[in-house]
């Protein structure tokens, strides 16, 4: 049905491109004028329209003329003219969508129209990407437009300290990364005064590889850690135990063929591992092995629960978790490999204990857990911003996620070239071996013309596999994997050159450009660095602005004639490339989404060059073992041909398609059920983080503090009066009890006519005695010193309830999804649990600030103190990475001064 109203109307990219166009002629039009217009003419177009807008016009309303000075100023100062297709994109983003975009079609400049017009309302404009290198790189390249039309750009990198994070945060376009900006946004939440605090309110962003950040690390949210209980040695006894189980791999085909016979086999082992939903299950017999090994009755004991899920995490770091692909060991530390980059992610943990299990399993020192004190997803976060855009080279997979989560369309923008690669059919072998073999013929063949190749790996263990392969070819090659992290874009920008073959796990969003025959540029600049000339020097060496500094202009010539002589080099290098046919991708297998192998495929090809890509499979392949249909097999079976000779038939090109789509599938309900879990706490963290905004902003606290007890004292009555008839039999020894640890004076309640009083009026007695007492207080310690230990107490209670409840929610979520097993919804279950678990939290805060406040004693120094120290910051989920961030609480001992204020001893106050 889609496809015939697409042959009607057109796709939707087409119908936006036909509604965008009229925008883009005026833009085309103002041209002449902007050239005509003389440096500082052009520069103060910037003061013009931010008057416009104060006077009533929109963004919309001054679009073409904004995007018409910064094509200008970009001719000026980078060089560079904005072609038609980058002003389409700018467009795009502006109104909030995605804009696909093929690799090497400039998305960094396209980026600077929309942020430059956004910016002029003085509310700030982000620009986010992800890693360091990349926000650095295209902050420092961007600046000198954006400082040029008067805008200020502040570029946000890890190890930053609070004042360059706000000054970073102040400026009119601010760059970085999703990890920054989303721990930045947490950790401005965990501040106790107001000057802390970094960030603006979230207004524009623009999301540089946005399917990365979207969509791949959305399964993982953004969390932020206290240090949890002390290793034990159970991780080890845990191993050990674990090593001297026996197992099997469950095969599907098994259950279709013959179920009894399954079950059979899976009795005699002690666990079974099922490969496609990554999990490990301990049999009956494994059980009775436990409990024998351990010493225990039953393992399935309340009081063994911590013992059986060492054991499943000892299992899973032994039969799921594979050194050199999901991890590797470096200098005595267990690190994780990025799933979809291949980088290395140093300071990232696996939550749950599966760190810890792993490594136990690797023989190293087992290092402690940790307690989440805040935490986020990407969905929550980047939805908080007014307005939402991002910009990749393949996002049109997942249009409907795009679509539905973010309320974001994609817009497949045209190349300013066509696109002439050739995307050649899949060769498929019937095993690995074979298929390794022809990879290396393949190599060795376009090698000898010397072609330059690209090799994409999912594994760093393949990479390795390949180079030793070659090695033994005598083909000079070089490997990009986390191991060689460091030179990942020197390795990157050589890519492209004559008879180069380069071996690299997953390319998304490396951020450095193949050019054919070489990048001078980035040849110029890697010589100025052995030269010993700063970064910051070579960015402004680069630049077309002239600078009075020494040091710049002679930077200047240094590098005008390193890249003169890298240009001569590469030009009669890339004639050579170019008739050899470009550079070739080769991808050793299929990835689960088909995104990653378009970004793979779209490194060759770049603005009209020649290119040509294809991909080698074999059925022993995780995707088609897991994923691939019975069909497939049977196809094999019946055509019976040679291991060595590829197989080529539609039926089997379909499955690959249909294997692919069943995980992105797959991996978007995932996403989706992280989100509906996220989105409980959502709510809860928006009421919690309000109350604390209203604390740093100053407000007068007085009237909250007087809704509290209101509430406090209306809970008591109904609490106390819910079992008795008459008022003559309520429980009035009970209110004076509870109330008198709060603020009842030693007198008590003084009830004469107890036959005639009504709730209410009793309710009123109570908040009478209440303000008399608040009052005394107020007297005592002095109203300006009484506002500001409403703010001290208040800000404490709320956050030492707030993160025990965080730690409550997630053990609520750990043990939740076996409410499914009772046909109750687990997401319905958790909302109703939270909700109740919040109300509850509430309460405590209200009665904990309450007694406070009651019970302090005048005390010269009033400070804030904080209940966690932050030290570092983590992006993880359960079965995901976990860049743990230590936190440790200040201990009060039991006979210091109580930390309220009181003047009391802890142990007589708060301690009780």
């Amino acid at each position: 049905m889609k496809g015939i109203f697409e042959k009607i109307f057109g796709t939707y990219s087409n119908r936006e491109i036909k509604r965008l166009n009229p925008i883009l002629d005026k833009i085309e039009a103002l041209e002449p004028e902007m050239k005509k217009l003389e440096d500082k003419a052009l520069q103060q177009k910037t003061e013009e329209f931010k008057n416009r807008l104060k006077n009533g016009e929109t963004l919309d309303d001054i679009l073409p003329e904004a995007f018409a000075v910064v094509r200008e100023a970009s001719v000026r100062v980078l060089g560079l003219r904005p072609y038609r297709v980058q002003l389409l994109g700018g467009i795009v983003l502006h109104e909030g969508n995605i804009a696909e975009m093929k690799t090497g079609e400039g998305k960094t400049y396209v980026a600077s129209m929309p942020l430059y017009l956004n910016a002029l309302e003085g509310k700030g404009a982000h620009l986010v990407t992800v890693n360091d290198y990349l926000a650095s790189f295209q902050g420092e390249t961007m600046s000198k437009l954006y400082n040029f039309l008067g805008l200020s750009t502040g570029i946000i990198v890890h190890g930053l300290s609070i004042e360059e994070r706000r000054e970073a945060y102040s400026c009119d376009i601010t760059y970085g990364t999703n990890n920054e900006y989303g721990f930045d946004y947490l950790k401005d939440n965990m501040v106790i005064y107001k000057k802390e605090m970094v960030q603006r309110d979230l207004n524009f962003a623009v999301i540089d590889e946005v399917d990365s950040i979207l969509i791949d690390e959305a399964r993982t949210p953004l969390i932020i850690s206290g240090s949890g209980d002390k290793p034990t040695e159970l991780y080890k006894a845990a191993d050990t135990f674990a090593r001297t189980l026996k197992g099997r791999i469950i095969d599907q085909s098994e259950t279709k063929k013959d179920p009894f016979n399954r079950e059979m086999k899976e009795e005699k082992m002690d666990y079974t591992i099922d490969e496609k939903a990554k999990s490990v299950t301990i049999s009956e017999k494994g059980v009775q092995k436990a409990e024998d090994f351990f010493g225990v009755e039953n393992l399935a004991d309340p009081q063994n629960m911590e013992l059986s899920h060492h054991i499943n995490q000892a299992l899973k770091a032994q039969n799921i978790m594979y050194k050199d692909k999901d991890y590797v060991v470096k200098d005595g530390e267990v690190i994780i490999v990025d799933d979809f980059t291949g980088r290395l992610m140093f300071g990232r943990r696996y939550s749950n204990g599966l760190h810890q299990a792993i490594e136990a399993k690797e023989g190293l020192d087992v290092r402690r857990e940790s307690k989440t004190l805040a935490t986020i997803t990407f969905q929550n976060f980047f939805r908080m911003y007014s307005k939402l855009s991002g910009m990749t080279g393949t996002a049109k997979t997942e249009e409907d996620e795009f679509r539905e989560i973010y309320n974001m369309n994609v817009v497949e923008i045209p190349t300013n070239k066509p696109v002439i690669r050739d995307d050649k059919s899949d060769l498929i072998y019937k095993n690995e071996e074979a298929k390794f073999n022809a990879i290396i013929e393949e190599i060795k063949e376009r090698h000898l013309k010397g072609q330059p190749i690209l090799v994409g790996t999912i594994s760093i263990e393949n990479s390795e596999t390949l180079s030793r392969l070659l090695r033994k070819q005598g083909i000079k090659h070089e490997v990009l994997n986390a191991k060689q992290h460091e030179r990942e874009a020197e390795i990157v920008a050589q890519a492209g050159r004559y008879e180069v073959v380069t071996i690299a796990t997953n390319m998304a969003g490396r951020g450095t450009d193949i050019v054919l025959g070489g990048n001078p540029e980035f040849m110029a600049k890697s010589d100025m660095k052995k030269k010993g000339y700063s970064d910051h020097i070579i960015a402004l060496a680069d630049s077309p602005i002239e600078s009075n500094d020494e040091e710049v202009i002679d930077a200047k010539e240094v590098y005008k004639a390193l890249l003169q002589k890298h240009e001569s080099e590469t030009k009669d290098e890339q004639k050579k490339v170019l008739g050899a046919g470009g550079l070739h991708i080769i991808g050793t297998e299929r990835h689960e989404s088909r995104r990653i192998d378009n970004q793979l495929r779209g490194r060759a090809g770049r603005q009209g060059d020649p290119g040509s890509s294809q991909f080698f499979i074999s059925l022993e392949d995780d995707l088609m073992r897991l994923f691939g249909s019975e069909r497939i097999k049977g196809v094999v079976d019946t055509l019976g041909m040679p291991d060595d000779e590829p197989l080529e038939h539609n039926l089997l090109n379909r499955s690959i398609e249909t294997a692919q789509r069943k995980v992105e599938s797959r991996n978007f309900s995932i996403r989706k059920h992280v989100l509906q879990y996220d989105d409980v706490m959502n709510k809860q963290r928006e009421v919690i983080y309000d109350e604390r905004k209203k604390v740093l902003e100053g407000e007068d606290m007085k009237d909250h503090i007087f809704t509290m007890i209101n509430d406090m004292v209306d809970g008591v009555v109904e609490l106390y009066t819910a079992n008795a008839k008459y008022p003559e039999d309520w429980d009035y020894q009970g209110i004076e009890d509870y109330l008198g640890n709060i603020y009842l004076p030693e007198s008590g309640l003084q009830i004469e006519d107890k036959e005639s009083l009504t709730k209410e009026s009793l309710k009123d007695q109570l908040l009478e005695i209440a303000k008399e007492q608040y009052e005394d207080k107020e007297e005592e310690v002095g109203e300006e010193q009484l506002r500001e230990l409403e703010r001290v107490v208040l800000l404490r209670v709320v956050d030492s309830k707030w993160m025990d409840h965080i730690d409550a929610m997630d053990q609520l979520r750990q043990g939740i999804n076996l409410r499914a097993m009772g046909n109750e919804d687990p997401v319905r279950a958790y909302q109703v649990e939270g909700f109740d678990m919040f109300n509850e939290m509430i309460k405590n805060i209200q009665l904990d600030t309450v007694k406070h406040l009651y019970n302090l004693q005048p005390a010269e120094n009033i400070e804030r103190k904080r209940v966690a120290k932050v030290t570092g910051s983590s992006h993880g989920n359960q079965e995901k990475p976990v860049q743990k961030t230590v936190i440790k609480g200040d201990k009060i001992g039991r006979n210091d001064p109580c930390p309220c204020g009181s003047g009391k001893k802890y142990k007589k106050c708060c301690g009780r």
